[in-house]
């Protein structure tokens, strides 16, 4: 059996908000949140796209990573997602950031 991943997500939704959640399964989860059964805030505002993802090995990973991000200003959310790049995923750069604050 392969290594589950847990993946934090943020949505841009179609009024230009953004959300952001924890899942096991990213595709399954922008299907449901597309369908209108995601949650409560992303069902009054689709279609909402995936504009970064992080995977982490252990659901406390991801879900810390959630919590700090959800503290950040839009204008420092973007920043962290802009400045993603292969050699610097959204991993990466999180982990980076909530050290040094």
């Amino acid at each position: 059996m392969s290594a589950q991943h847990h993946y934090m997500y943020v949505l841009e939704c179609a009024d230009g908000t953004l959300y952001t959640g924890y899942t096991i399964d990213l595709e399954q989860r922008l299907r449901s949140h597309n369908s209108g059964k995601g949650a409560k805030y992303t069902a009054r505002r689709r279609p909402v796209r995936l504009i970064a993802q992080a995977t982490f090995s252990t659901k406390h990973d991801a879900m810390r990573a959630e919590f700090h991000f959800k503290r950040l200003s839009r204008a420092q959310k973007l920043a962290l997602i802009t400045a993603v790049t292969p050699a610097r995923p959204l991993e990466t750069l999180l982990t980076n950031h909530f050290a040094s604050h």
